[in-house]
């Protein structure tokens, strides 16, 4: 199931356990708009990672990829997902960079992370959060996004919480 709420992805609802926060990045390097902006002030680790990714062999920056920064927060750790969804930016000659089959496969990716996380704690202690990615900068439709994410984490009873900074997203 995904949980709408009211608020801000950079303060993750709940006082325990394993979070990942996920936000869609572009594959060519750019950075500050939008909620990745927000998630680089909060955590640079997060920004740091994906700016670096050409020197971290074992991360590269194309399509599909997530790039993961684990960070202490509060009582527990939390883990910036940089999900590479989008081609390029937004323009009159690419209007929508979104590219939904990234989307589907950075957050298989992800399933795979939590699986692993597991070991440490179970499913119901392990949470992800996020804005509704791909629907802004990205230019993608929340129609077709909230499908990817419910066959991809919330049908494998991983908990999705979905931010908007207002009512009505």
């Amino acid at each position: 199931m995904i949980k709408y709420v009211i608020g801000d992805v950079t303060k993750p609802v709940g006082d325990d356990g394993c979070k990942f926060v996920v936000h869609v990045c572009n594959d060519i390097g750019a950075w500050g708009a939008g909620v990745s902006g927000a998630i680089g002030k909060r955590w640079p680790k997060a920004e740091r990672l994906y700016r670096d990714r050409d020197k971290i062999k074992d991360i590269p920056l194309k399509l599909g990829s997530i790039i993961v920064a684990s960070i202490p927060y509060e009582k527990h750790e939390v883990h910036v997902v940089n999900l590479v969804g989008q081609h390029g930016l937004r323009s009159k000659t690419n209007p929508k960079p979104i590219r939904y089959n990234a989307i589907q496969e950075g957050l298989n990716r992800l399933f795979k992370l939590i699986q692993s996380a597991e070991m440490a704690y179970s499913i119901d202690m392990i949470s992800v959060h996020m804005p509704r990615i791909g629907c802004g900068l990205a230019g993608g439709r929340w129609g077709k996004i909230e499908p990817i994410i419910a066959e991809e984490l919330s049908d494998k009873d991983v908990t999705v919480y979905v931010y908007d900074l207002k009512k009505g997203g």
